[in-house]
């Protein structure tokens, strides 16, 4: 690939300003404030404002997650957190935008999308799989192929919500089935078909540093703050999400003990290593999504997130190498092993859950077609976006250039000279 090919002067502005300009013509034509009419029925209008201002708070937390969370979660790369963060902004913003309308189009009233924070929160949750899937490919692809895979991902993530929730009547309040497995197996399929053979033995870039790996820790620790509230946001009634709340409070905290207890054990030494950390700690809260507001009781809480805990940790140790070499699945952030497995594990937790009757009016057949929904629309939906993003003219970066923010930013100019510096410091140090 020719080395200006990664320039983005036209290309980038073209695709975003037409994508922008798209969706206000869009919002101008089917969104509208919600004022609490529905089908010529008008609600006090005191009523609705008193709901959105209840909901704003956890919607708030939301926000957090996705811009701070999932942002410095993946600036563990030691060029490439100017595109972590930065990128992982680009996304969310246009990503919540367009989730109001992919998901709006589903439920409309009057022929309208009304907006209320409960819909924020949803566009939200849809932003999230994107994000997901942005870890898989992290450092490999351009802002023009991951605003073109934001389109595709959410149009057909929301798809798959409408027949999960509306069609089937699935319980998936923490979506561990819709957002998490879904947005992991959407990515892997994309990593998959956008495979570089000559990353097959890694790049120097593809590694932390000490400050890197510091900075990665904000986002775990926003992330692992926060999860409760993102797992009980759209329960149907208070006591739902004071149910959500506390699994997934309880199953964090499990999870954290586990995730360390197991990265002991595996690394050598007996030391910790901080990828599992950064990640596995946070599996618990995936794997209790789907049955958060279910009667699973504060142990069954604990002992699903102990359990991701531990598979998480063992998926960062030994699967990830196989799907790297095996599979020819270069999965950069292991989300396979943050949200896909621990996502799966949800989704059996879930019909489990509902097969004993901790869910009132669930269905555990239906519970088991909306993880099968989720896999399959990821996959099939997944590949194919890959192979449109694997399109020539979309700006991706050589092998070469890959994991450094040069390509895509303006880097400061002392940034390289600090680094040899340092490295020439670690040479003198180590020949004294």
């Amino acid at each position: 690939m020719p080395a200006y090919a990664t320039n983005m002067r036209i290309k980038f502005p073209i695709l975003a300003l037409t994508l922008e300009l798209i969706t206000i013509i869009l919002f101008a034509i089917f969104v509208t404030y919600d004022d609490g009419s529905s089908h010529g029925h008008h609600a006090p209008s005191n009523e609705t404002a008193a709901n959105n201002l209840r909901l704003y708070p956890v919607f708030q937390d939301v926000h957090v997650m996705i811009f701070i969370g999932f942002g410095f979660l993946m600036t563990f790369l030691k060029r490439y957190s100017f595109s972590s963060v930065g990128v992982n902004m680009l996304l969310a913003a246009f990503g919540l935008q367009w989730g109001i309308l992919m998901q709006g189009f589903w439920h409309m009233e009057d022929g309208k999308i009304k907006m209320s924070v409960l819909r924020m929160i949803n566009a939200d949750f849809s932003t999230a799989t994107v994000l997901i899937s942005f870890g898989a490919v992290l450092g490999k692809t351009s802002p023009v192929q991951l605003l073109i895979m934001t389109v595709l991902e959410i149009t057909i993530f929301s798809a798959n919500e409408h027949l999960v929730a509306e069609e089937l009547g699935a319980s998936d309040v923490g979506a561990s089935m819709t957002i998490h497995a879904y947005g992991a197996y959407f990515g892997l399929a994309v990593a998959r078909v956008l495979y570089r053979p000559g990353l097959r033995n890694g790049h120097e870039n593809d590694g932390s540093n000490y400050h890197s790996d510091v900075f990665a820790m904000i986002g775990t620790v926003f992330l692992w703050m926060f999860w409760p509230s993102f797992n009980s946001a759209i329960a149907l009634s208070p006591e739902e999400q004071f149910t959500a709340v506390v699994n997934t409070y309880l199953s964090l905290a499990a999870c954290v003990m586990t995730a360390y207890a197991i990265s002991s054990l595996v690394e050598h030494k007996g030391k910790l290593d901080m990828v599992h950390i950064q990640n596995a700690t946070l599996a618990g809260g995936v794997a209790v999504g789907t049955c958060a507001d279910m009667n699973i009781g504060p142990f069954g809480a604990m002992l699903i997130g102990s359990v991701a805990g531990i598979i998480s940790t063992l998926g960062f140790k030994f699967l990830t190498p196989i799907l790297t070499s095996s599979l020819g699945i270069q999965d950069t952030c292991g989300v396979h092993n943050l949200h896909g497995m621990p996502g799966i594990l949800g989704g059996l937790a879930g019909i489990a859950a509902t097969a004993l009757g901790k869910k009132k009016d669930g269905q555990a057949p239906m519970q088991a077609a909306a993880l099968a929904s989720s896999l399959g629309f990821a996959l099939v939906g997944g590949t194919i976006t890959g192979f449109i993003m694997k399109l020539p003219w979309w700006g991706q970066p050589a092998d070469q250039n890959c994991f450094d923010d040069s390509v895509y930013w303006e880097v400061p100019d002392d940034e390289e000279e600090n680094e040899e510096s340092l490295a020439h410091g670690d040479k003198n140090k180590a020949e004294a």
